[in-house]
């Protein structure tokens, strides 16, 4: 899948400056063979509304999200596994630092976006359920949240709440892991995904019009 590789690279792009190198590769690491399903996400949200849409345009806002989602998913595998009792200790040690450095350079790309409101929210998400100890599921369902949001508004668009709770529930059939983004997002899933989100698009646009006529 195109869009896949894409994201990977954009994702690798953005933390290509982290040094020193060994601690670049721990950052690194779970771009080489984790899913790029939330930043392909973001992609397809915005192609479904812009079909031309170059990659270029939403790569920032792809790779900041796939980054917090790492980021927030090397942290809860941490919190699983307690390294810190076995003699691993200091690899765990490097790893939460390399977690806490995917979610912040995430952040960066993505905290002068109409997104930015969502990644901080899902990061909140995240440590309420850590704290609680809810559904770890979540987490994927509210990167996918993120994804449509940060996709959306790159072409002017707005995710209504029914295409978001539509991508929360591709992510949430698989719990806590995500299928490779080509396995995911099928012939029929992008279809769907376009149905939903221009559906959503031309309903806000029909409405700006019918304001601007009324006024």
């Amino acid at each position: 899948m195109e869009e896949a590789s894409h994201v990977r690279s954009a994702a690798r792009e953005a933390v290509r400056d982290i040094d020193p190198e060994p601690f670049n590769q721990s950052v690194t690491a779970a771009l080489d063979t984790g899913s790029m399903a939330p930043g392909v996400l973001v992609v397809l949200s915005a192609r479904a509304l812009d079909s031309a849409l170059d990659f270029e345009t939403v790569a920032e806002r792809a790779a900041g999200t796939q980054l917090i989602y790492e980021g927030l998913r090397l942290t809860r595998r941490l919190a699983r596994e307690v390294p810190w009792a076995s003699d691993e200790s200091d690899d765990a040690n490097v790893a939460v630092l390399a977690a806490d450095v995917l979610v912040a350079r995430g952040f960066s790309l993505l905290a002068r976006t109409e997104a930015a409101g969502s990644a901080v929210e899902t990061v909140r998400n995240f440590g309420r359920d850590r704290t609680s100890g809810l559904d770890e599921h979540r987490l994927e369902a509210d990167v996918f949240r993120l994804a449509a949001v940060a996709g959306t508004t790159a072409v002017d668009g707005h995710p209504s709440a029914n295409y978001r709770e539509f991508v929360a529930n591709l992510a949430a059939e698989d719990s806590t892991h995500l299928p490779a983004a080509e396995a995911l997002f099928d012939a029929a899933t992008r279809d769907a995904l376009a149905r939903r989100a221009s559906a959503a698009f031309e309903s806000a646009d029909t409405g700006a019009r019918t304001s601007a006529t009324d006024s």
